[in-house]
């Protein structure tokens, strides 16, 4: 078999069509530009802050304040800017094509009820493409301005700077910038076309998904795949120039990651699973996977996981919203 016909999933799908699978990733969408020549432009921040057309989304510990239409549709709940008291830092999201700018309110605590915030795991797949790339932003900053306070170099308190982009040390003036980790996602697939999936230990049983792990220092993304893959399942990817592919990525700011999503091959499909993280592997042919599905003995990653595309890419078709497990982490 090619590597062509091994990812082009059932064999009547092009590859262009192939690679739409995995081209809508739910939380690397995003509409507005970054502005990032604004973000320490004082004069620029105080006149979008005052214009009445500037919206600001409320972000607290991974969730935004939403609403929610007549017909259930969710959004964010958007307010104005000029409304927010000049003493409150705002963090620069962006600015749309519109010259409208958006900013994000960090709160120390939720206010109203529960049903009126919301995280990206809950609503992520149901937000348009601007709302779904200001709430990623918001909320990937939120969680990097909420646990770093104090200068890692001499532990003085940091001060918020350049719009929420990084904080300064006014003890020994340096400056320090929000952290992402990055980390690889991997769906493996052997010479006979299958995938395989595992489980990690607290997950429910029946719950499977694609193995994934954070790059270490000074590690490539493709040593990664292979190390991960083989310490979670015991399985050995192929050395060939064309055995790891990669097909995108996708923010996951839980706290901070960005999700680097591959295909990889093996030669030998022997599973050996660490027992710690992972404890249960299998492989699955198309077939398998869909009765498996199908019965409820097997539930797979929601639609706002990239997980999810990667199968799906493999498939060769989206699945069934009702295949999805609750959703969390991965």
């Amino acid at each position: 078999m090619s590597r062509t016909d091994a990812c082009g999933g059932l064999g009547s799908r092009t590859m262009d069509a192939d690679r739409e699978l995995l081209g809508n990733l739910i939380l690397a969408r995003g509409e507005v530009d970054r502005a990032a020549e604004w973000r320490s432009d004082v004069d620029w921040l105080a006149g979008h802050r005052a214009d009445p057309a500037s919206r600001v989304v409320t972000v607290c510990d991974g969730s935004a304040r939403i609403t929610h239409s007549a017909d259930g549709a969710v959004a964010l709940a958007l307010s104005p800017a000029m409304d927010v008291a000049g003493d409150v830092d705002l963090t620069l999201l962006g600015v749309d094509a519109g010259d409208i700018a958006y900013f994000a309110r960090h709160a120390d605590e939720r206010d109203g009820d529960e049903e009126s915030w919301a995280d990206l795991r809950r609503i992520g797949a149901d937000l348009n493409a601007r709302d779904a790339g200001l709430m990623v932003t918001a909320v990937a900053l939120d969680n990097w301005l909420r646990t770093h306070h104090r200068c890692p170099r001499c532990g003085a308190e940091t001060v918020f700077s350049a719009a929420g982009w990084s904080r300064h040390c006014p003890a020994d003036d340096s400056e320090h910038f929000p952290r992402t980790d990055p980390a690889v996602i991997v769906l493996v697939l052997d010479r006979q076309d299958r995938a395989l999936l595992g489980r990690q230990g607290r997950w429910a049983e029946g719950w499977f998904s694609t193995l994934a792990g954070f790059v270490e220092a000074g590690e490539s993304a493709e040593a990664a795949v292979r190390r991960e893959i083989h310490e979670e399942s015991g399985v050995v990817i192929s050395d060939g120039l064309d055995d790891i592919r990669y097909l995108g990525s996708q923010p996951w700011p839980f706290p901070c990651s960005l999700m680097l999503g591959y295909h990889a091959w093996t030669d030998d499909p022997t599973i050996d699973v660490d027992g710690e993280e992972i404890v249960e592997a299998r492989w699955f042919t198309r077939d398998e996977l869909a009765s498996a599905c199908a019965s409820g003995e097997v539930r797979l990653p929601p639609s706002v996981s990239i997980a999810r595309r990667l199968i799906e890419r493999w498939y060769g078709a989206e699945l069934p919203g009702d295949w999805s497990r609750p959703l969390i982490p991965r």
